[in-house]
């Protein structure tokens, strides 16, 4: 049996938890339904308004995280402040 914590579950579908809680749901669920590396993500949480901060990757990651965070129940609004990583390749337009 897997001692790790699942990336994400339907028990985290309880829309009262704690600030923390929440944070943590909305961080794994970026992971899971993103699949963005999150290892330079923060996410804090207050009264079901998040915040996403750190870099990702690509352009497409940043709306991708903001919108995977927003769909998690208990979310009530998103501020999204993240940015793409120094040094990142940008594709081309």
């Amino acid at each position: 049996m897997p001692t790790e914590k699942p990336t994400y579950a339907h028990r985290d579908d309880d829309p009262h938890l704690t600030d923390d809680a929440l944070a943590d749901k909305v961080l794994r669920y970026i992971q899971y339904a993103a699949m963005i590396d999150t290892r330079d993500i923060s996410v804090m949480a207050l009264g079901g308004i998040v915040v996403l901060s750190g870099h990702v990757a690509q352009v497409s990651d940043i709306a991708c995280a903001g919108d995977a965070a927003a769909s998690v129940i208990g979310v009530a609004s998103v501020e999204n402040r993240l940015s793409v990583k120094p040094g990142a390749a940008e594709p081309d337009p």
